[in-house]
């Protein structure tokens, strides 16, 4: 019974989808779920969380006063002090009171973090690096972005913006990123970058496979992404190359600098695409030094998706 478990919702806002989904957070088993299209702004956000919370309790007759609590990772810069996503480039969100926008309409207490941290936190509770106290945690999804776990403990900073690791510089006067500024990682070797890049060379003229899955109103995800892979089409193959080249420098440099023990990959590219995790994370330990090219870790997610919400429901 329902009544019986540890239950709160773990919402997971990032660029391309928003999931929202009961948890045990004694067991980290994800008991129903939802998935809802990411809208744009505060207002539109805050709009489809109440409505897809509403959805999944009333679906799936649920009586909200057995919910604990609300938990929310988001893509962006947060202030999680007082529950407020300060600038999300991705979800076009600034000053977004959401704790007490869900805390008014839900009567539950609600946490908030970032969505590369709740994922880490949901990892190395109950998927890949549960009794590992020193890890990086990077998934690759519309952006970039990661949690450093060192010593046990979850590194977040003097502002609490560390492992902003798609906005590494890579490129000096480089491609636009959404966060302003150029050159940026998740301009080269994001989901949406390699998305760009085909996309691009689609209105060129360049022919490819992947056209025969893209609708007007399914853009190219990885599942796409992937098929065109196995069919050996060249000009998607050769745009997961370039990505993974260039996330295999940002990996050598974290590798050199930071030196974790172990390095999770995670998010749609890496879970679909074999070849854009096989070629990043050999290449990587070939630009790395010595040392810690032969001595890091690489594991895929375990959790996959429910990562986010996993750890968001175990926010505390």
């Amino acid at each position: 019974m329902l009544n019986m478990k540890d239950l709160s919702i773990g919402i997971d806002i990032g660029g391309t989808k928003i999931l929202i989904a009961l948890v045990d957070k004694t067991t980290g088993e994800v008991l129903y779920y939802i998935k809802k299209k990411t809208s744009r702004g505060n207002k539109k956000i805050l709009s489809k969380l109440i409505d897809g919370i509403n959805e999944l309790v009333n679906e799936n007759n649920i009586c909200i006063d057995e919910i604990k609590s609300i938990g929310i990772g988001s893509s962006g810069i947060i202030d999680r002090e007082n529950g407020i996503i300060l600038d999300a480039p991705n979800l076009e969100c600034h000053n977004f009171q959401i704790k007490s926008e869900l805390e008014r309409e839900f009567n539950k207490p609600v946490q908030i973090g970032n969505d590369v941290e709740a994922a880490a936190i949901g990892e190395w509770k109950f998927g890949s690096a549960v009794g590992i106290n020193d890890f990086m945690c990077i998934f690759i999804g519309t952006g970039i972005g990661a949690a450093i776990v060192k010593d046990g403990k979850l590194l977040r900073g003097k502002s609490g913006t560390a492992g902003e690791f798609g906005h590494m510089t890579i490129s000096y006067n480089g491609r636009h990123c959404a966060c302003g500024s150029y050159g940026c990682l998740e301009a080269y070797a994001s989901r949406s970058a390699v998305e760009g890049k085909i996309t691009e060379a689609l209105n060129k003229g360049v022919k490819s496979v992947i056209s025969d899955y893209i609708k007007p109103e399914k853009p190219i995800s990885s599942g796409m992404i992937a098929k065109s892979v196995e069919r050996g089409d060249v000009l998607v193959t050769s745009c997961i190359l370039e990505a993974a080249e260039y996330l295999s420098s940002g990996l050598a440099s974290v590798m050199n600098l930071i030196n974790p023990e172990y390095i999770i990959l995670g998010g749609g590219l890496v879970e679909a695409v074999d070849l854009f995790y096989r070629e990043a994370t050999q290449r990587a330990r070939q630009k790395a030094l010595s040392l810690p090219a032969g001595q890091t870790i690489f594991k895929k997610s375990h959790l996959g998706d429910f990562a986010g919400v996993i750890g968001a429901a175990n926010f505390e």
